[in-house]
Parts: C-alpha cells; sequence; structure tokens
C-alpha cells in the first residue's frame, strides 16, 4: 500500500512539474531552414554573429532547456 501511494504521489507531482513548461515561442521556421542570424557573446566576451562562420566553418546549434538554471 505504502509504495502505492508513493507512486501515485510521483505520477502527481511529474504531472504538476510537466504542466508548468512554458509553450515554445511561435516560429515560421521549419525543420531544415536556416537559422536567422543572431550575434552572442564567446568566452572571451566579444561579440560573435552566426553571419560571421558562413562559408568559413560548420555550426551546430544545441538547445539545453533549462540547462544549468536549477529550473
Amino acid at each position: 500500500m505504502k509504495k502505492i501511494l508513493i507512486a501515485a504521489m510521483l505520477l502527481v507531482l511529474n504531472a504538476a512539474v510537466f504542466a508548468q513548461q512554458p509553450t515554445p515561442p511561435k516560429t515560421h521556421l521549419k525543420v531544415g531552414d536556416p537559422a536567422p542570424d543572431f550575434t552572442l557573446i564567446d568566452t572571451s566576451r566579444k561579440q560573435v554573429k552566426l553571419s560571421d562562420f558562413k562559408g568559413k566553418k560548420n555550426v551546430v546549434l544545441a538547445f539545453y532547456v533549462l540547462a544549468f538554471t536549477g529550473g
């Protein structure tokens, strides 16, 4: 009985966590579309644009939702 109660509590908690997930932003992009140009700060605190690498290097964009945020 105790195991069933714990399992039920975990299911409810899990459902509550997933219910709080934000909805992804609306976009016109589709799988395979080129990424729009954007600017970020690199580890040397310099601004780097995606277009800086066009025709020079391959770029992989990886998104880790909530990674390193404690959320």
